[in-house]
């Protein structure tokens, strides 16, 4: 297994400075850039004497594209820094760190419920095929994979404060001050981001069980009189997990996704809502760096994932 996790970090490298290209090459086709909105901005508060060709000096930005991207990987490889945001001169590691607890955390609890939701409903639906439960299961199933996250987040907004005059916390408490208050803040948010991959996991796990309990060696455990929970969780669910833990990894860049437009919503501090802020900004030194730490997470994730394969099925051998 070391040489298969070597190998695949070292693709981890080679896949991140594909992306750290493509990002760079996107970036320039987008129209307009920092120094049209800077210029802007100093005309809105009444200092408009600096030129254009001043700005573009002080920023870096006189060279060709090749070279600001040279610089930009040179300081990555040898200073582990994602360099310095040009619309306020700080570290853009600095800027990232200081917003990513927020969108690890609306994450994580995402990932959290919709494993919670999908797996039972899943396997009761599996075991009590053709029954009510199943096509309410299956319903849910439907409903929170068509039901877009942004609409649901609004209707949520919307209608109990029309209704009820209530809407959802968006005052940002700090998980170490109230744990509690943190968790309301994050719950709703992390149910929303969650539907659609509990749908998907839901129907992949009924699915898989549904396979599952059909093979030889569950009819014998069943003939040996064991209970149905016993051959469910012992025999049958480990071996129907590995398509539904693929499932989720690839649903993974999905997530981060949905938590930009999530975060906008619920006006949550995090990365997806600095990665806005910047693209209006036209910061591209923030918005690569943010680019480049969401793929890392990414693509860091998906390992994991392969290697849980060979908890879930030890016939699974890596080479």
């Amino acid at each position: 297994m070391r040489d298969y996790i070597i190998r695949r970090l070292l693709l981890v490298v080679v896949t991140l400075w594909l992306i750290s290209l493509i990002v760079f090459a996107m970036l320039q086709m987008i129209p307009g850039d920092i120094v049209d909105s800077m210029i802007a901005e100093l005309e809105r508060r009444g200092r408009a004497g600096v030129g254009r060709e001043t700005l573009v000096r002080m920023l870096g930005l006189d060279v060709p594209v090749y070279v600001q991207y040279g610089r930009w990987i040179r300081d990555i490889v040898l200073h582990g820094s994602l360099g310095v945001a040009l619309s306020h001169g700080l570290p853009v590691t600095e800027q990232i760190f200081s917003r990513i607890g927020v969108t690890f955390e609306l994450g994580l609890l995402a990932i959290i419920i919709a494993v919670a939701i999908s797996l039972p409903i899943g396997i009761l639906s599996a075991i009590r095929q053709d029954t009510f439960g199943d096509y309410v299961g299956r319903s849910v199933a439907i409903i929170f994979i068509a039901a877009p996250s942004f609409w649901v987040a609004t209707l949520i907004f919307l209608y109990p404060s029309l209704i009820w005059n209530w809407s959802p916390s968006i005052d940002l408490v700090p998980l170490t001050e109230d744990p509690i208050g943190n968790l309301k803040v994050f719950l709703i948010p992390s149910f929303i981001l969650g539907m659609a991959m509990a749908g998907t996991a839901m129907r992949m796990t009924r699915t898989m069980m549904l396979e599952v309990l059909r093979q030889d060696y569950i009819r014998t455990a069943f003939s040996k009189g064991l209970r149905e929970r016993i051959v469910v969780f012992r025999h049958a669910l480990k071996n129907a997990l590995i398509p539904v833990v693929t499932v989720l990894g690839a649903e993974l860049p999905v997530l981060v996704g949905g938590s930009v437009i999530i975060e906008q919503i619920f006006a949550l501090p995090g990365m997806g809502t600095l990665l806005i802020d910047m693209l209006h900004r036209r910061d591209f030194t923030m918005v690569a760096g943010i680019n480049i730490v969401v793929a890392t997470a990414v693509v860091l994730a998906n390992l994991v994932v392969d290697l849980s394969y060979a908890y879930l099925d030890p016939r699974v051998r890596f080479r």
